[in-house]
């Protein structure tokens, strides 16, 4: 599915409520956004209840496999799986691309039709390519098994994604960029992550980090708050990943969030079906849900939402008007199968966005 780009942006110097915002620290750039993370290509396949029995792990869950359990799941499928360009870090960087960020992605694409797919794509949406790796092995995949229930069930083989290393990292994949959005997933690979942030940081970019997985953060707590004080500006985080900080805490997620904030970043909670919380210093902002009547796929729904906020974030808008247009685009994104909102419905939510920019 390959969505387009377009010429609009959302008053691109509104009143801002923020008291050193990402706009007034960031130096003149080409770039507002890179994203970094795996390049992936989505295979969405819609399938039974009793097709996961075919699959080892359990339903809902992301599981990495190697390229032989890939083909079997494959070749076990009804039909064909349709694609989409995924990732997490590459969701976030499509949809801020259709919204009017100035976008570009650094990670490691394959040597294979699915990489020219996925570059072709993310050109088209209007992303520059140049700062991709390339590698020698084929493109990474995740298919995604979508069951009548809209849960996905993710086995995602990295093939050339997982290949990028530390020494292919410096300071100058940031240049000209004002914002570094990173996906968690890196941190299992805690010297990539290091580098990658290391290097952002070096090219005077600010950095948001989705945690993308509880697992990450059980994985790596302690590394992942000392990183918060070393410099992250957002932090991402579900209803699973904010409670793996504070395991020992009952408290509300209101709550949580303060806590998380606590370690000097903006912390964005998501909470689905209920809404977000937002907490910057002595901010809290609740941010409520956009109702969906009949869900059909929730994979990229989290990344839309950071897309949404980002955009906001980025513009200097205030924090509750960032969080309605990152709403906004979660919500819409579970109406449609994958990660991308399908073309003919963008103008919709094109217009139905422009009335969440704040007055000029």
């Amino acid at each position: 599915m390959e969505a387009k780009t377009s010429d609009w942006t959302l008053n691109p110097k509104p009143k801002t409520q923020n008291p050193k915002p990402a706009a007034a620290r960031a130096p003149a750039a080409t770039f507002d956004l890179i994203g970094v993370g795996s390049p992936i290509m989505d295979l969405l396949a819609p399938v039974p209840e009793a097709f996961l029995a075919h699959v080892p792990g359990q339903k809902g869950g992301m599981v990495l496999v190697d390229d032989a359990e890939m083909q079997r799941l494959l070749d076990l499928l009804p039909d064909p799986p349709a694609s989409s360009n995924g990732g997490s870090a590459g969701n976030v960087a499509f949809t801020a691309a259709r919204l009017g960020l100035h976008t570009t992605f650094l990670g490691k694409l394959g040597d294979d039709a699915l990489a020219r797919t996925y570059r072709r794509r993310f050109v088209a949406a209007g992303i520059n390519p140049d700062r991709f790796k390339r590698g020698a092995l084929p493109n990474a995949r995740c298919l995604a098994l979508v069951t009548p229930d809209a849960q996905r069930t993710l086995r995602t083989c990295l093939g050339a994604a997982m290949t990028l290393s530390p020494a292919e990292i410096s300071p100058d994949d940031f240049r000209g960029c004002r914002h570094a959005h990173v996906e968690g997933y890196l941190v299992f690979n805690r010297a990539l992550a290091e580098a990658v942030l290391a290097a952002a940081r070096a090219a005077g970019c600010t950095v948001s980090l989705d945690l993308s997985s509880f697992e990450v953060v059980q994985a790596s707590r302690d590394w992942l708050f000392a990183e918060f004080g070393r410099g992250i500006d957002v932090v991402f985080a579900n209803e699973d990943e904010v409670r793996a900080f504070f395991p020992d805490a009952n408290d509300d997620y209101a709550t949580l969030a303060r806590g998380l904030a606590d370690h000097g970043v903006l912390a964005a909670v998501k909470l689905g079906r209920d809404g977000a919380w937002i907490a910057r210093g002595g901010e809290l902002h609740r941010i409520p849900p956009v109702a969906v009547p009949n869900v059909v796929d929730t994979n990229g729904a989290g990344d839309a939402w950071a897309a949404g906020f980002l955009f906001g974030y980025l513009r200097g808008w205030p924090l509750p008007a960032s969080g309605a247009l990152a709403s906004l685009l979660g919500a819409e994104t579970v109406r449609h199968m994958g990660p991308v909102i399908p073309d003919e419905f963008w103008p919709d939510v094109q217009r139905r966005a422009q009335r969440l920019a704040p007055k000029a």
